[in-house]
């Protein structure tokens, strides 16, 4: 290996090691109460090491929000295989429960953190996110024009309410705010169903989304 290869290697376990020393302090003690010296002291680095490769804690919060949607949609990938429109749309929204299941600490990160930088400051980098949107909301418009869903929905609606339905399932899991030995996957499931079941029995929603974003 030669030292140019083998300096790339370094700097890139480097990175990874403020990554992930990040990711384990922002989940534990909250985006807001981390300084960019807690997280050098946690992997033994000086501040001034951490700024030569990430110039914020934002641009830190950034990398790991952007690895974390690339691992969800790496398991979204093949939404355009197979099944009707609904089937698509129900697995890549279970798959979102899934995703908090096998990746805890990206998913109260991205998702439960108030405190963090929204990504729609950097849509350059997250463009394949607004890409996966754009291809679930035509899923969506597809079910509505073959009936699945009532003539007229709104398919932002749509996205929205599923979105709330998945996502609460899945804070009320991570959250521990289940009684013992009740089956949070049951719960997920069930809370997923019932939403689908509503919205395409044309049950009145009272949301109206300003904008999909």
């Amino acid at each position: 290996m030669g030292v140019k290869e083998r300096q790339e290697r370094e700097r890139e376990a480097v990175s990874r090691a403020i990554l992930d020393a990040a990711r384990e302090l922002f989940v534990a003690e909250g985006y807001s109460n981390v300084s960019i010296r807690k997280i050098a002291e946690k992997i033994e680095y000086s501040p001034a090491a951490i700024y030569s490769y990430f110039p914020s804690k934002d641009d830190i919060f950034l990398a790991l929000a952007e690895e974390g949607f690339r691992i969800l949609f790496q398991a979204n990938g093949d939404l355009c295989q197979g099944g009707t429109s609904v089937e698509t749309i129900r697995a890549g929204f279970w798959r979102v429960y899934e995703f908090s299941k096998s990746h805890p600490e990206y998913f109260a990160l991205m998702f439960l953190d108030r405190a963090v930088p929204r990504i729609s400051r950097d849509w350059q980098r997250f463009g394949f996110v607004r890409e996966m949107k754009k291809h679930m909301a035509e899923l969506i418009q597809d079910a509505i024009a073959a009936g699945d869903f009532p003539a007229g929905t709104h398919p932002d609606a749509i996205f929205r309410i599923l979105s709330a339905a998945i996502h609460g399932a899945a804070v009320m899991r991570l959250c521990d705010r289940l009684a013992p030995g009740e089956d949070a996957d049951a719960l997920a499931r069930d809370t997923l169903n019932a939403a689908l079941a509503g919205l395409q029995a044309g049950i009145t929603h009272t949301f109206h989304p300003e904008r999909f974003s």
